[in-house]
């Protein structure tokens, strides 16, 4: 490398995006993804011993598939080469593969090609690798945001690793905003910038596991907002929103405005008010509630307001709280929605709350003895101290019912619970009636 190289080279770290700057060169620098990269997994033993077979990585955008390609790249004595699959074609490939003959001919090294967004080969693309990665000219490392299992060739699927990053935990991105704004050397700590500890929260939430659009908000807060009077960049909740183009909805997580808004949505659906009720879901939403603690509500709600009124409330709710476990955002708002919606617009019934409070009552104030003819008869001598005696098995009476008591003696008359006349609980009511009389 010549002077003029070098200084070429130099010039370009320093212009180049925070982001692509904050880049780690070490695996110890990498934040997050340790499910694939902890000190015991395979990955991480594989790029420490320099041994990888070809791998993809398979994640939303912003969770590290570039980096680690990077990060292998530094670490490999292999030659690493990289193109990018919406622009190469297959005299790129060639020339690639042309090169990476020649290396391990003359030199006995093997050659990385790490393709990014390899979901964009065609079938014929895919097709001219996979020689070359079945002999070891080329070990492959691909990188897409899609499903690798849809959309790349089941060849070569069968040939390479498949790992999925996960989107960074908020704790994560905090780590790499903080790194952004206080490292001296690929930082931004130059600028004598300070971030508080509002807008640091605000961009972890609204990145939604996504490093890379936190880091150019971050970026832009820098190099355009004023300098205050301590002679420091103060980077603030209100210059945060205006950087990432994010509305602030004042939603503290563990505060006052956090425990209003879930009481709101919960008394909306309660209401039946299906508007109020997707509109304070919005709200949680915007502001990165937890997905799974509004189907937590969702699931409560479906039971304690609507219960036996329609029972295919709670079925809704649970469905839909599996659901958004294994979608993920942005997809899960939509069957949060579904949910909330049919929870909101079902007839209302809170006997099943009012009947088990009830029932939690009297066993706290009331000591009662099952009644002997319900008492467990299958060992051997219940017959002799009667137990069981009596009983009369409602399977072998007309309609499945017959009269006897089941309630203790203390309490025989209780009644807990009371079927509501909406929905199916007036059908359950009107059965209950006929039993009755």
């Amino acid at each position: 490398m010549d002077l003029f190289d070098y200084v070429r080279e130099k010039n370009m770290e320093t212009e180049a995006p925070l982001a692509s700057r904050l880049r780690p060169v070490t695996l110890e620098e990498v934040v997050g993804q340790q499910h694939i990269i902890g000190k015991d997994k395979l990955l991480y033993r594989a790029i420490k011993a320099d041994k990888l077979s070809s791998i993809i990585f398979y994640g939303p955008p912003g969770t590290g598939k570039t980096t680690l390609a990077k990060v292998i790249a530094n670490t490999t004595s292999a030659e690493f080469t990289q193109i990018n699959a919406t622009v190469a074609g297959k005299k790129d490939m060639e020339e690639v593969v042309k090169r990476a003959k020649e290396t391990l001919g003359m030199y006995q090294k093997k050659t990385i090609l790490f393709v990014d967004e390899i979901h964009r080969f065609n079938k014929g693309q895919q097709d001219y690798l996979l020689p070359f990665v079945e002999d070891g000219t080329i070990i492959l490392i691909g990188a897409t945001t899609e499903n690798p299992y849809f959309e790349v060739n089941g060849a070569l699927l069968s040939r390479s690793s498949i790992f999925e990053l996960k989107p960074l935990e908020k704790e994560d991105i905090k780590v790499l905003l903080k790194r952004a704004v206080y490292d001296m050397e690929k930082g931004m700590g130059s600028y004598q910038a300070v971030i508080e500890e509002e807008a640091l929260d605000f961009l972890a939430d609204i990145a939604g596991g996504d490093a890379r659009s936190a880091l150019n908000a971050v970026e832009l807060g820098v190099l355009t907002t004023q300098r205050s009077e301590d002679g420091k960049i103060h980077l603030t909740l209100d210059v945060a929103s205006e950087c990432i183009q994010k509305r602030v909805v004042r939603y503290d997580k563990t505060g006052d405005n956090h425990y209003d808004t879930i009481s709101a949505f919960i008394k909306s659906m309660r209401g039946s008010d299906p508007d109020a009720a997707v509109y304070y879901l919005a709200k949680m939403l915007y502001a990165g509630e937890d997905i799974k603690f509004i189907a937590r509500r969702i699931m409560i709600c479906a039971s304690e307001d609507v219960g036996n009124a329609d029972p295919m409330a709670l079925t809704v709710a649970v469905s839909a709280a599996q659901a958004v476990e294994r979608v993920g955002m942005p997809e899960a708002q939509i069957i949060l929605s579904q949910a909330v919606l049919y929870v909101a617009t079902a007839p209302k019934s809170n006997s099943a709350c009012n009947a088990i409070f009830a029932a939690m009552d009297s066993v706290k104030s009331k000591k009662t003895t099952v009644p002997v003819h319900l008492q467990d008869s299958h060992y051997p001598g219940a017959a002799n101290i009667g137990h069981g005696t009596g009983y009369r098995y409602a399977h072998d009476y007309p309609k499945h019912y017959v009269a006897q008591q089941y309630l203790p003696d203390e309490i025989k008359n209780a009644r807990f619970y009371e079927a509501s006349e909406n929905g199916h609980e007036k059908e359950i009511q009107a059965w209950m009636k006929y039993l009755r009389e």
